[in-house]
């Protein structure tokens, strides 16, 4: 088996013990046998540690104005020791100084290799390449030429695969155009040939274009900004708006508008301001919707026709029949989301009509006999 790298990190100084070594920031390597140290500048300027010759190892924690450090223990110096940057030292240790951090993921794959002892079990039959030629009086190059090597081609295969997902998004947002532009297609064969088809098949054409999306949306790009686009914009929310609101009993809360249009929208999405300013627009436009916001600050979307009278009599007639409801109670009654159930319910207490039971086991209304 070769020696392999494990990981590389940037932004180590080097300190013989307690003192800061002659040697300033480097990239430190951990391979399955050594422990290298490189200059970050000087590139021939190196340092080899075999794992075999580490004693121990802990972390010093970061503090003020101190970067973290990993404390390296080494057995005594070997008489075959080969020259390099430091011939003695008066201290049985080294430290790493992470200045750019990763010393959590370097401290954990050190446990891992002196842990596992690859060394032993696979000597080095080919250790990791070098681009510097030893010579004498200096210390042998470690490799990191190969190791460079590797990881441009990595960067290289992450770029590639970037503009790849790229591309396919762009595919995409071109496909996205041809099914509005198909939608709109749909929509004036629907208005060319009004006589000649069904009103049934009307209402089917039509789910199929808000499932499609929406026919030529209003977007800024095409009626700019301002009040002009929220105009445009509110015009087109009440043409869309009119059906759901009807199946849904008059009345949708404002979140659920929004989720509703966006996927009408496809790629258009519409912000949640947007929204707001053009539906705060409906009853100046004269249009059949209005904004409305409870005394709680919820706010819904409502036809004009929608009448206030007959939703607070629905609530006291179903919280009547029952003896008593909760908001989730009356929302899985009338098929409403439990926003607009208890704002129904709160709306008829208000009048008189109701009064509540706030205990431990939640918010219960009753019909008020007083």
């Amino acid at each position: 088996m070769n020696e392999t790298l494990v990981i590389q990190q940037r932004g180590v100084r080097l300190y013989d013990g307690e003192d800061k070594a002659k040697l300033d920031m480097g990239v430190v390597l951990l391979s399955t046998h050594r422990l290298l140290w490189r200059d970050q500048k000087s590139h021939e300027c190196c340092i080899c540690i075999p794992l075999s010759q580490i004693l121990f190892f802990e972390e010093q924690a970061a503090g003020i104005g101190k970067s973290a450090k990993i404390v390296i223990h080494l057995h005594p110096v070997l008489e075959n020791k080969e020259p390099g940057p430091y011939q003695h030292s008066k201290y049985s240790y080294i430290k790493l100084s992470f200045k750019e951090h990763g010393q959590i993921e370097f401290y954990r794959r050190l446990t891992e290799e002196m842990t596992q002892k690859r060394w032993e079990n696979t000597p080095v039959s080919q250790p990791i390449p070098t681009g510097i030629a030893p010579k004498a009086g200096r210390t042998r190059a470690v490799g990191i030429v190969g190791i460079e090597r590797k990881l441009e081609e990595k960067r290289k295969e992450t770029d590639k695969n970037i503009s790849e997902a790229f591309e396919d998004l762009s595919k995409l947002m071109e496909k996205a155009k041809e099914m509005v532009e198909l939608s709109k297609s749909i929509a004036n064969k629907i208005k060319d040939k009004q006589g000649d088809i069904t009103e049934d098949e009307t209402i089917r054409f039509k789910s199929y274009l808000l499932s499609m999306g929406i026919a030529n949306p209003v977007t800024r790009e095409t009626h700019g900004s301002g009040t002009q686009y929220h105009i445009q914009l509110a015009k087109q929310l009440g043409d869309m708006l009119q059906a759901p609101l009807e199946e849904r009993g008059g009345m949708m809360a404002l979140t659920e508008v929004y989720c509703l249009v966006n996927r009408a929208r496809g790629m258009e999405l519409l912000s949640p301001e947007d929204l707001v300013n053009a539906c705060k627009m409906f009853e100046s436009l004269k249009l059949p919707l209005r904004l409305r916001v409870f005394d709680s600050g919820v706010m819904v979307v409502q036809l004009q026709s929608h009448s206030e009278e007959e939703m607070i009599a629905s609530a006291l007639d179903n919280v009547s029949d029952k003896g008593s409801l909760t908001a989730e109670e009356f929302a899985k009654l009338l098929g409403l989301s439990v926003l607009l159930a208890k704002e129904r319910l709160l709306l008829a207490e208000k009048v008189g009509h109701l009064c509540r039971d706030d205990s431990v086991e939640g918010l219960r209304f009753y019909p008020n006999l007083f």
